[in-house]
């Protein structure tokens, strides 16, 4: 129904955008230094190093930087829509009310240009969400670019060739984790990153499904 189109339109739009997927090193394919080692001859026998590429970006200096400028995006964005979404609610609420005098040309007439208006609105919210995703994929880029490096140091200092993200290590009696020496290495490197309001890739726009 209509009266429910709008209800929590911000809140959709910013809450589950740019921060849980965006954020995590896991959500997109690896980065081009992963893809650049020097090809095997022969099977050696494994040595694993394992890492957390969520706890990564949720503990290191840079992760926290960039989550705290998404935070001020999206709370700039909220107050900045605020005011369209209430003026919305409150002609959806007048429609509603005048319905049942309304002729029905009148009504149809109503209900166009206020679906018209609602939908302009959420292509501008949207569009602003977009902005804020594409800023983060950016950051994180550079990220990676400073963890590649990092990661290929220390697997080579412990002679390692495998690296695994824990997320699919399902058992193991070796304590192999070196998120905490890759962090520590990372905020010595690339302590905060800008992030930049640019449009992502179109490959990697998050589909956000309609307000109901």
């Amino acid at each position: 129904m209509m009266s429910n189109r709008f209800r929590g339109l911000l809140a959709k739009t910013f809450a589950a955008a740019a921060m849980a997927a965006a954020l995590s090193l896991s959500t997109y394919a690896a980065p081009a230094w992963a893809a650049a080692a020097a090809p095997v001859t022969k099977t050696p026998a494994p040595k694993i190093l394992v890492i957390d590429r969520a706890a990564i970006l949720s503990q290191s200096k840079v992760g926290q930087d960039i989550a705290r400028q998404v935070r001020a995006y999206t709370e700039a964005a909220e107050k900045e829509f605020k005011g369209e979404s209430d003026a919305l609610k409150r002609e959806r609420t007048q429609l509603e009310q005048q319905a049942a005098i309304l002729s029905a040309d009148a009504k149809k007439q109503k209900l166009a240009a206020f679906q018209k208006q609602a939908e302009a609105f959420q292509a501008k919210v949207q569009h602003r969400q977009e902005l804020i995703q594409g800023g983060v994929i950016k950051a994180r880029q550079q990220v990676e670019q400073a963890l590649g490096p990092i990661l290929q140091g220390v697997m080579a200092e412990r002679g390692a060739n495998l690296l695994l993200d824990r997320n699919v290590v399902i058992l193991g009696t070796v304590d192999v984790d070196v998120t905490p020496v890759v962090i520590a290495r990372l905020n010595k490197k690339l302590p905060a990153v800008k992030v930049d309001l640019v449009m992502p890739p179109a490959n990697m726009l998050q589909q956000q499904p309609p307000a109901q």
